[in-house]
């Protein structure tokens, strides 16, 4: 398994220095569309009103939906083009799980992009005038954001694994994580707390608004509930991703594009 993860860093390495032009201009138009984003809330909010902390909750919400776009990418998208360039089926009848392989794709996958969402929050919180708080708390909900990025991911897999032509359905999907991630339900009324609770990565997403834009401590129960959330989108995609393996073999759609 260690060596398969090598691999996959050593594959992901090769890609980002081929294609380095394509992944600056990613960078450039994801900046460049959240800086239209933000100078139309300022737009709207009017010249006498400060944005406060609500900014910095936007950047935060806007590097997270980047994030997942990139982890869904990297799974359903690779998908697709496994099958496309006819080599799907070798991925299958290798030693490993196919689940094994495109998670361990996608952790090393996840070195680099949190490097580039690093390098876009920067840029972004320069942009803006930003000012977040980084202490090493917040690897708990983000690791629960992940999770369930990584869930979703594989549940989007499985539909590339057995519809090949994906792109219009995850086009759709990356507008409704975008809602997800962007509105603070954090302020929602008692009576919509706990759909805020089991959308996918929403419980973690308010923690990461909490301690990085308000400077709030996390609370046990929140955290625990943020990490079950994640948890729980992972294993559901990993089952997703199984039963459409399972089903992929017996349709005999693998060797075909």
């Amino acid at each position: 398994m260690f060596n398969l993860l090598l691999a996959e860093l050593k594959r992901e390495w090769i890609i980002l220095r081929r294609y380095f032009t394509e992944t600056i201009a990613l960078i450039i138009g994801l900046v460049v569309a959240f800086y239209g984003i933000f100078q139309s809330a300022r737009f709207i909010a009017g010249p006498e009103i400060s944005l406060g902390d609500r900014a910095d909750s936007l950047v935060i919400g806007y590097i997270l939906w980047s994030m997942s776009i990139f982890i869904l990418g990297n799974i359903a998208g690779g998908l697709q083009q496994e099958a496309q360039t006819g080599t799907l089926e070798q991925l299958f009848i290798s030693p490993f799980r196919a689940s094994q392989i495109f998670l361990i794709r996608a952790i090393g996958n996840l070195t680099i992009q949190l490097f580039l969402n690093a390098l876009m929050l920067l840029i972004v919180m320069g942009i803006t005038g930003a000012r977040l708080s980084f202490p090493p708390v917040l690897i708990l909900p983000l690791a629960a954001v992940l999770l369930g990025a990584y869930g979703l991911a594989m549940a989007m897999g499985s539909l590339a694994l057995l519809l090949k032509r994906v792109q219009q359905v995850l086009g759709i999907f990356q507008f409704l994580l975008f809602f997800v991630l962007m509105v603070p339900t954090e302020t929602w009324s008692h009576s919509l707390r706990g759909l805020g609770w089991i959308l996918p990565m929403t419980p973690g997403a308010e923690l990461l608004r909490s301690v990085m834009a308000r400077g709030e401590t996390l609370q046990g129960g929140a955290v625990a509930i943020a990490l079950l959330n994640g948890a729980a989108y992972f294993i559901l995609g990993l089952l997703l991703f199984r039963i459409a393996e399972r089903e992929a073999k017996r349709r005999g759609k693998l060797s075909g594009y």
